[in-house]
């Protein structure tokens, strides 16, 4: 026999998150720009290694799109812009 007796918690606990507007950084095909000037974009304003931006270049000629980039919206709108400065076209979605 247990000489402890057994007690049973409820606990009410109570959960803070924080909630975060995941986007995406979509970048589209054109027939305008050349496979280097997109994998170099990708690397300088989205901070991609070469053969990642190489992959999105590909996916995107090929798809005709691809996300390059997750995050939230003010960081992603900046990149988004610095996309468009280079004659490419991209949206945040």
């Amino acid at each position: 026999m247990n000489s402890n007796p057994q007690i049973e918690y409820d606990e009410d606990v109570l959960l803070l998150e924080e909630t975060t507007d995941v986007r995406d950084l979509v970048v589209y095909n054109d027939d305008i720009n050349t496979f280097d000037h997109v994998i170099k974009t990708l690397m300088d304003v989205c901070g991609h290694q070469p053969e990642q931006a190489e992959q999105c270049t590909l996916l995107i000629h090929y798809k005709g799109q691809c996300t390059v980039k997750h995050g939230v919206y003010e960081e992603l709108a900046s990149m988004c812009t610095a996309i468009h400065d280079r004659g490419i076209s991209a949206d945040v979605v």
